[in-house]
C-alpha cells in the first residue's frame, strides 16, 4: 500500500507521528485512520486499534479537508453532501460535522467539519475465485445472485473481485461478459476523476454517484450489459429496477445486509424479490480471513 499517497493529506507533524507508530506488518492490514477534533488519532489495524498520543486540532482538520478537496471545496460539493470524498488510490474519506440541509431535508453542505475517517481501499485480487463456481451456471452464464452478510465482513471487496472475474472471464469456466456496475457510493470502482482505481476487468462499465434504480434502467437502455451489479440493495425502487432488469434478460449480482433468510424476510422489498423468485442463488458470507471467505448457500 502507498502510505505516502495517503499521508500527503496530513500536516507534516501528523505524518511523522503515524510513520513512527506503525510498522510494515501493521501497514499491510491498516483499514482506517480516524481524525476527530480535540481527540487522539486512531488507527484501525485489522481487528485492533492503535491510539496515537496526539490531540487533533481544528487547524489539522481544516488542513486535511482542504487537501482532500484540492483547495477547491466547491468542486467537491456533491461528494461532500453525500458524506464522503474519494481520493486518489480509491481511498475514501468520510466526513462528519454540522450539516446544512435544504428544504427537503437533504444535506447540501457541512458548516463545521468535526471528524474525518480515511477508509483504506484494499483490493484483494482472486478472493472470489472459489465463490464464482457457485455463481456460474455451467452453461456459459451466471445465476441471478444475492450475496448477504453482516456489516464489516467484506461483501464489497468480494463483489469487486466477482465483477473482475465475470468481466475478464475465467479459463475453462466461462468467457468474459459485459458488466455494468451501478456504483451509487463509489465503493466498488473507487473512481477518481473518471478513472477506476480498482481493477474491475476489461468489459466493465461503471455509472457512478447515481441512485441504483436510475442507474440500472439507464445501463440497460444504453450499455446492453449481460450482467448488472449493485451493492447494498433494499428499497422499493431498487426492487422495481431489479425486476425490470430481469424481465429484460439481464442477469444480476447484488448484495444486502443480512445474515439469514429470516433477516431477508424482515425487509419487505427483499422479501418481495425472494417470493418473486428473482434470485436463483443466495450466498451468505459467514467470515473472512484476509483473502479467504467462508460461506453457506441458502438457495
Amino acid at each position: 500500500m502507498d502510505i505516502d499517497g495517503i499521508l500527503r493529506y496530513f500536516p507534516k507533524k501528523v505524518q511523522e507521528l503515524i510513520k513512527d507508530n506503525i510498522n510494515n506488518e501493521e501497514l499491510e492490514v491498516l483499514e482506517e485512520m480516524r481524525v476527530r477534533n480535540n481527540l487522539p488519532l486512531i488507527l484501525k489495524i485489522g481487528q485492533a486499534e492503535k491510539i496515537i498520543d496526539y490531540q487533533i486540532t481544528t487547524e489539522d482538520i481544516n488542513y486535511i479537508f482542504q487537501k482532500i478537496c484540492e483547495n477547491s471545496i466547491y468542486s467537491y460539493q456533491n461528494q461532500i453532501a453525500n458524506g464522503f470524498i474519494t481520493v486518489q488510490g480509491g481511498n475514501r474519506v468520510g466526513i462528519v460535522g454540522t450539516a446544512v440541509l435544504d428544504g427537503n431535508d437533504k444535506v447540501i453542505n457541512f458548516n463545521y467539519i468535526s471528524g474525518l475517517n480515511f477508509r483504506i481501499n484494499r483490493q484483494i485480487i482472486g478472493c472470489s475465485n472459489q465463490i464464482v463456481d457457485e455463481i456460474f451456471n455451467g452453461c456459459g452464464g451466471i445465476y441471478n445472485t444475492l450475496i448477504i452478510s453482516k456489516p464489516g465482513i467484506g461483501k464489497t471487496t468480494l463483489l469487486r473481485d466477482i465483477v473482475r472475474n465475470i468481466s475478464n472471464g475465467m479459463p475453462n469456466k466461462f468467457k468474459g461478459m459485459n458488466v455494468t456496475v451501478i456504483d451509487e457510493r463509489g465503493e466498488i470502482s473507487a473512481t477518481y476523476k473518471g478513472i477506476m482505481q480498482n481493477d474491475l476487468g476489461i468489459r466493465t462499465d461503471v455509472i457512478n454517484d447515481i441512485p441504483k434504480y436510475i442507474g440500472m434502467k439507464m445501463a440497460i437502455r444504453s450499455m446492453a450489459p449481460k450482467v448488472i451489479v449493485a451493492d447494498e440493495i433494499g428499497n422499493k425502487k431498487d426492487s422495481e429496477a431489479i425486476k425490470y432488469a430481469m424481465c429484460c434478460g439481464v442477469k444480476g449480482i447484488f448484495t444486502a445486509h443480512a445474515s439469514s433468510i429470516e433477516d431477508i424476510r424482515k425487509n419487505p422489498e427483499l422479501m418481495d424479490l425472494l417470493e418473486g423468485k428473482i434470485f436463483e442463488k443466495i450466498i451468505c458470507i459467514k467470515n473472512r480471513q484476509r483473502e479467504n471467505y467462508s460461506w453457506d448457500i441458502l438457495k
